[in-house]
């Protein structure tokens, strides 16, 4: 910035208009030592980051998740296996992070837990719901409702760096006390595959592709489908079919084991005339 070229910014103003959290998203962006750009678009990102944060924790907190609904050590109630893949990855998200603040690398802990989020509520969040309000019975409920609350916990835990008024605000909706005195989070020690859920969110959004061609609601029932994948992701897909189909309002989803990447096809899609009325 130079006084005589004009284009000094003035701190209040970009504060006014983007927020502190969005600022200092930007600013936690730039890796330690390397010249860093005024950049606008970094904190409509950081913005737009702080506002999904507070919609995605008022989903959670909205299921009836509360400080005793999160799993440290007794993890009996985790009985479905996208419920315990989650936490799984969410626990190899933590190990990074924390490796990459003992190494000074604030903006790789960041990057690790902002990608890890928004995998979560673009296809966890997306896949569950129908669990989520007890439609597979309290069992299923009583597991999902445990993933949702333990990683919004942790990711709060993550993000205060970064975000410190918005998980201030989301840590004061169900918790006492302030994030900013709570301990960093540790892993949680689950036995789940770390790639299901971006398996399952592949396949999820291969239906979802397939509906937003044929232009028609993604609430549009699926009659049929079928999701060609290798061996090893058929059987992931396998154990995620409940949601899957559930997710994509689907009422049959064909696997067929192949070779090369996941793919979705001969989709069948209910006619406007079938589909039940709001």
């Amino acid at each position: 910035m130079s006084k005589s070229k004009g284009n000094v910014v003035v701190p209040t103003d970009v504060l006014d208009e983007f927020g502190s959290d969005a600022v200092r998203y930007w600013a936690t962006s730039a890796k330690l030592g390397a010249d860093t750009a005024y950049e606008i678009a970094q904190m409509k990102i950081g913005r737009r980051l702080a506002i999904k944060l507070l919609n995605a924790s008022k989903f959670v907190l909205n299921l009836g998740a509360t400080e005793n609904s999160v799993v440290s050590t007794d993890l009996s109630v985790l009985t479905n296996p996208l419920d315990r893949a989650v936490l799984a990855q969410l626990a190899e998200v933590v190990r990074q992070s924390t490796k990459a603040f003992e190494n000074y690398d604030y903006a790789r802990a960041l990057q690790i837990t902002e990608s890890f989020f928004w995998q979560f509520t673009d296809d966890y969040v997306e896949l569950i719901k129908d669990r989520a309000y007890g439609a597979a019975g309290g069992a299923e409920q009583a597991s999902v409702l445990a993933a949702l609350a333990t990683s919004l916990d942790t990711l709060l835990r993550l993000f205060a760096p970064f975000l410190p008024f918005a998980t201030e605000e989301v840590w004061g909706w169900w918790r006492n006390g302030s994030v900013h005195r709570a301990q960093w989070p540790t892993a949680v020690d689950v036995d789940g595959d770390t790639t299901l859920l971006a398996t399952v969110g592949t396949a999820l959004s291969g239906v979802r592709k397939a509906k937003s061609e044929a232009k028609v609601k993604q609430r549009t029932e699926v009659l049929s489908a079928t999701i060609t994948a290798s061996e090893s992701l058929t059987t992931q897909l396998k154990a995620g079919l409940g949601d899957l189909k559930a997710a994509s309002n689907a009422r049959e989803l064909t696997l067929v084991a192949g070779d090369g990447e996941l793919t979705v096809s001969d989709v069948v899609l209910a006619a406007p005339e079938d589909q039940p009325k709001a």
